[in-house]
């Protein structure tokens, strides 16, 4: 059975650093396709970046140069660097995967069967 368990969620000032971190089990292949999501308050969940099994980065706009998304492949772990957050940033943070692919086929919530429990990121003014 594949899980996913995200962790590294916490509180920051604006202009801080967070890294969330996704650990895959159940699954030890390469053609995965992880991506992350975000739900605030009220809000529709949206991506955020995701990554295809050949290590190609894809990411929004408004995290674009600021977010970092990379893998750990030996440890079945994916990352997501955040700096310069911002209080538009607060969100639930979740990760997803959409397996075997090799390449990633957008944005589409649909097509990530696996999501993990989530983890929260707050940023204050």
């Amino acid at each position: 059975q594949v899980q996913l368990v995200e962790s590294g969620g916490g509180s920051v000032q604006s202009g801080g650093s967070l890294t969330l971190s996704c650990t895959v089990s159940g699954y030890t292949y390469r053609r995965i396709c992880m991506a992350w999501f975000r739900q605030a308050p009220g809000r529709e969940r949206e991506g955020v970046a995701y990554i295809d099994s050949d290590g190609t980065p894809t990411y929004v706009d408004f995290v674009e140069g600021r977010f970092t998304i990379s893998p750990d492949n030996v440890n079945y772990t994916i990352y997501l660097e955040m700096n310069n957050l911002k209080p538009e940033d607060t969100a639930m943070y979740y990760c997803a995967a959409d397996l075997p692919v090799l390449r990633c086929q957008g944005w589409t919530r649909a097509n990530f069967r696996y999501w993990g429990q989530g983890t929260q990121v707050t940023v204050s003014s």
